[in-house]
């Protein structure tokens, strides 16, 4: 454990010489390439930079399509048929598991989240059904950053600190989830605060009321149209759901390229931040995990490029751990976003979806990272687990296999299908 400085602060200037000065042990061979990489970002030509950028603004302009479509798939369905693909989910712990076991396999929570905030906007599933599977998104997104880990297992000591850093994004999560999940499922604090805030804000000079961009859907109406055109020619039924999976494999493409390329145009950038930040404050560490995090459109990025300075040792769990606890905001601000492009009368519905995922996050810093109380937990579990892990391996795939896999997949089964 890292011990708290007096004002209640993780310390995280202890570390500042390693980050400044050489490389510790071990180290050298990952600046070389880090390095490397980040001067080749920075030096690419104005020609490649810019249709880099191109790119980035058609991808997002991909991603506001998707969600049209996704839209207009559910209201095709009809809404017997929409709330029948639903029903499996209705059950709040079926919910949370398909928003974990979802977010593993498509390695995107913002994709699950906005298809949970899309299918809320279009009438297909109620916001309480939407909740369990926000949360679970949350949780399974962090899953990438332990494989992270993996690269660091031929040296235990490496192999430990990569391991404390990555999952401290874990069991963070997992805390949250314990504390906020089930006071969701007998007060319902999420849904009655974000319904407040979306009616106080919905339709004033605050918030863009999505019903009066028309420039958005008269730019997405190309592509939408397109795509209704091409599963027109199936059944009334088959037609939507094709439409719906389109849009889905859509949104995922765009989340998916679009941090690829923000990664090679901001790495380099977005490293340097995070390294800076990290050494001086923690809360200067958090707004920087969250400001990269709504450049990168990724949580997973911005604490994957941390995950090799912590196995090497320039950085300790302790110090990424702040930047964690950003990322988890920053990741929200995405999803806030592309409510917007919903459509029709349940489009403030869809919102205050959305709106449940930043408020559940900034509910979890302040109970878990502000209180001094809970703030080392996360930590603790995390190198306790790494310790465990580096001495007897299997033990880490037993605890991702289980946990993020065999777990949920088995609640799906004995309550949603059985």
């Amino acid at each position: 454990m890292v011990e708290a400085t007096s004002d209640g602060e993780p310390d995280n200037s202890h570390k500042e010489d390693d980050v400044s000065g050489r490389p510790l042990s071990g180290g050298s061979a990952l600046m070389a390439p880090a390095a490397e990489h980040g001067a080749g970002a920075n030096q690419l030509p104005a020609w490649t930079k810019a249709l880099g950028w191109c790119g980035v603004a058609g991808l997002i302009y991909l991603l506001i399509c998707a969600v049209s479509i996704i839209s207009r798939g559910f209201a095709g369905l009809g809404s017997d048929a929409a709330h029948t693909m639903f029903a499996f989910a209705a059950h709040p712990w079926v919910g949370l598991s398909v928003g974990i076991l979802g977010t593993v396999l498509i390695q995107s929570s913002t994709t699950t989240t906005a298809i949970a905030v899309t299918a809320v906007g279009s009438g297909a599933l109620p916001i309480q059904g939407a909740i369990p599977i926000i949360l679970g998104a949350n949780v399974g997104t962090t899953v990438t950053t332990s494989l992270v880990a993996l690269t660091f297992i031929g040296n235990r000591a490496e192999f430990r600190r990569a391991l404390g850093a990555s999952t401290v994004h874990d069991f963070y999560n997992w805390l949250a989830l314990l504390i906020f999940f089930p006071i969701e499922l007998i007060w319902h604090p999420l849904k009655h605060i974000s319904g407040t805030l979306t009616n106080a804000l919905y339709g004033t000079d605050w918030l863009p009321n999505p019903a009066h961009l028309n420039f958005i859907r008269a730019a997405t109406r190309p592509v939408e149209h397109g795509v209704i055109h091409a599963t027109a020619h199936v059944s009334s039924t088959l037609g939507p759901l094709f439409t719906i999976v389109i849009g889905a494999a859509l949104i995922l493409v765009a989340v998916r390229y679009l941090g690829k390329l923000l990664k090679l145009l901001m790495v380099g950038r977005a490293r340097d931040i995070l390294i800076k930040a990290v050494g001086r404050n923690a809360y200067l560490a958090m707004a920087s995990g969250m400001g990269v995090t709504v450049v990168t459109q990724s949580s997973t990025i911005t604490t994957s490029v941390l995950v090799p300075f912590a196995g090497t040792g320039i950085l300790t769990p302790a110090q990424v751990y702040p930047v964690v606890v950003g990322s988890n905001l920053g990741t929200t601000f995405t999803v806030v976003f592309a409510a917007f492009a919903g459509v029709g009368q349940d489009a403030k519905i869809g919102l205050q979806a959305a709106f449940v995922h930043l408020i559940y996050n900034l509910f979890a810093i302040v109970v878990i990272y502000v209180t001094p109380l809970l703030r080392p937990v996360p930590l603790f579990c995390a190198e306790t687990l790494a310790r465990i892990a580096s001495e007897h391996r299997w033990v880490l795939a037993v605890y991702l296999g289980t946990v993020f896999i065999a777990l949920p997949a088995l609640v799906i089964v004995l309550v949603g299908v059985l």
